[in-house]
C-alpha cells in the first residue's frame, strides 16, 4: 500500500470521549489527526471525571458496552475490522474471530472477578476502608484513582479490550497510545462505550492517540509526573527499554514485558495412541494462539523420553499445527528466509536433528537434542526430548510466562521449581490461551499495580 492520500487508511482519535474531528496528517500508510499534546493530559487541579462514580455504575456501563460490542449496533467493529484486514499480519479468519469475541472482556462476573480477587472488594474503590493494625491502632486507606498512560501492544485485540477495562474499573484518566499494527480496535471499542453512554465521567475518562513510538517531541512531554503517575507499558525490549527513559520519582512504570512460553510433555503421553493424540493436540493448540505472535504460545516444548519417543509426538504435533482453531488459522505466513536457512543446515544433520513440516506457514516441527540457539515464530516449534521433565526447569527463566504441562498430575511437581526459575503462570496443556479474570498476570495484580494506595493513619 502506498503513502498517497488517496489510499492511506483513517485512523480515529478519541480524546476525552470524543472523536477528533480535527485536521488529518499523512503518517505513511495512515493519515490520523494532528496531535494536541495539551488535550491529551487532565490538569491535577481537579479530579478525573470519573474519580467519584460508584464502581457498581462503571461496571454496568461496561456490561452494556459489552453488550453493544456483541451486537456491534453501531456498526464500528465493523469498520475497524474492514481497516484492520488491509494492514495487519494476522489472517482475516483469525481477526474476525477474535472481533467477534471482545465482548467477553466485559461480562459482570469477570469484571467483578478483578475486584474482589485483586482488590478485595469494591468497597476500596469507592471509599476508604478501615484497616486494624498492631496495638489497636485504626487506620483507612483506599485505592484511589491513577491517571494512566498505556502503551499497548497490537498483537491480538484482547489486549485493547483488557487496557480499557482496566483502565474504567481504576475510576482514573487513561492516555492509550495506539500501536502501529492495530491502530483501530481501542478506538472501536472506546467509540461503542460513547454511543452506549455520550458525555458519561468514565466515557469522557479516555483518549486514545497514535504517535511513533520513542518520538521524544511528544513522550519527552506527556511522559511526565504533573500528568500521569504511572506508564503501562506492553511490548519488546525495546519499547520497555525506552520507556524506562522516562521512569523517575513520581512516574512508575508498570511493565508487561516480552515474554516467551514452553510446554512440558509427561512420559504418560505414551501410554496409548489416545493419550498421544491428546498431548499433541493441546501442545499444538497452545503453539499457534495468534498464529503464534502472543507471549502465551508455546515454542520449546520439552518430551520426556527417548529420541524415538519425541519423534512420535513431533509428527503428531507437525499435523495438527496446520488445524484452525478458534484465535489460530490452518495455515499462515510464510516462514522467513533467515529461519529458514537455519532450519536447512538443520536437515542436513540428522539423526542429531530431524525436521517435519514445510516453509508455507502451515507448521514445522524441529526436533533437537537441545533448544536451537534461533527464536521458532510463525508456527515453528522445537522439540526437545528429556529424561525426566524436572530437566527442562533449567530452560525456563524470568523471560518466561506460560508453561503448559501434560498430563495436569505432573504439574504438582513441577510447579514451585518452575515459580523459582522464574516462570509466571503453570497451565494443563491446552489452556495457555487467554488468562482468567482475577489472576494475576505477568507475575502481579494489575489491578493493585495500577492504583495509588493512599493511607489515612
Amino acid at each position: 500500500m502506498s503513502g498517497t492520500a488517496s489510499d492511506s487508511v483513517a485512523v480515529v482519535h478519541m480524546i476525552r470521549g470524543e472523536v477528533d474531528e480535527g485536521p488529518r496528517v499523512d503518517i505513511g500508510r495512515f493519515t490520523a489527526p494532528a496531535l494536541d499534546l495539551d488535550r491529551l493530559v487532565w490538569p491535577r487541579t481537579e479530579p478525573g471525571p470519573a474519580f467519584h462514580v460508584p464502581v457498581a455504575e462503571t461496571v454496568d456501563l461496561l456490561v452494556e458496552t459489552g453488550e453493544a460490542l456483541r451486537t456491534d449496533r453501531e456498526g464500528l467493529l465493523a469498520e475497524a475490522l474492514d481497516r484492520m484486514l488491509r494492514v495487519s499480519p494476522l489472517p482475516a479468519e483469525v481477526l474476525e474471530r477474535a472481533y467477534a469475541v471482545l465482548w467477553r472482556s466485559f461480562q459482570r462476573p469477570s469484571l467483578y472477578a478483578q475486584i474482589d480477587h485483586e482488590l478485595g472488594g469494591a468497597d476500596v474503590l469507592d471509599g476508604w476502608r478501615e484497616v486494624r493494625l498492631p496495638g489497636d491502632r485504626i487506620a483507612a486507606t483506599r485505592a484511589f484513582p491513577p491517571r494512566l498512560v498505556h502503551i499497548i501492544a497490537g498483537n491480538a485485540p484482547g489486549v485493547a479490550a483488557m487496557s480499557v477495562v482496566r483502565g474504567a474499573l481504576t475510576k482514573g484518566v487513561n492516555l492509550l497510545k495506539l500501536p502501529s499494527n492495530d491502530l483501530f480496535t481501542a478506538t472501536a471499542i472506546l467509540r461503542t462505550m460513547a454511543a452506549v453512554a455520550p458525555g458519561h465521567p468514565v466515557v469522557r475518562s479516555f483518549s486514545a492517540a497514535y504517535w511513533r513510538g520513542g518520538d521524544e517531541t511528544v513522550e519527552s512531554v506527556l511522559f511526565r509526573p504533573q500528568f500521569f503517575d504511572k506508564l503501562v507499558a506492553w511490548g519488546g525490549e525495546a519499547t520497555i527499554r525506552g520507556a524506562l527513559r522516562y521512569v523517575g520519582p513520581g512516574f512508575e512504570l508498570v511493565s508487561f514485558d516480552p515474554k516467551t512460553s514452553i510446554s512440558l510433555i509427561g512420559r504418560e503421553a505414551f501410554e496409548s495412541p489416545e493419550s498421544l493424540a491428546r498431548a499433541a493436540e493441546a501442545g499444538a493448540a497452545d503453539a499457534t494462539f495468534f498464529n503464534q505472535q502472543a507471549c502465551v504460545a508455546s515454542r520449546f516444548q520439552f518430551v520426556e523420553g527417548s529420541w524415538a519417543d519425541a519423534d512420535r509426538y513431533a509428527e503428531l504435533l507437525c499435523e495438527r499445527l496446520g488445524v484452525a482453531r478458534e484465535f489460530s488459522s490452518a495455515g499462515g505466513p510464510r516462514v522467513a528466509g533467515e529461519l529458514r536457512e537455519e532450519i536447512d543446515v538443520l536437515r542436513a544433520m540428522t539423526p542429531e536433528y530431524r525436521v517435519w513440516g514445510g516453509y508455507d506457514g502451515r507448521g514445522l516441527v524441529i526436533r533437537s537434542p537441545e533448544p536451537v540457539d534461533f527464536h521458532p515464530d510463525g508456527k515453528i516449534v522445537d522439540v526437545v526430548p528429556v529424561s525426566e521433565l524436572s530437566e527442562s526447569v533449567r530452560y525456563a527463566g524470568v523471560a518466561t510466562q506460560t508453561v503448559g504441562v501434560y498430563p495436569d498430575t505432573r504439574k504438582l511437581e513441577l510447579r514451585d521449581a518452575l515459580a523459582c526459575a522464574g516462570v509466571q503462570r503453570v497451565v494443563s496443556l491446552g489452556g495457555a490461551g487467554g488468562m482468567p479474570p482475577g489472576l494475576s498476570h505477568d507475575g502481579f495484580y494489575p489491578l493493585q499495580r495500577l492504583m495509588r494506595w493512599v493511607n489515612d493513619e
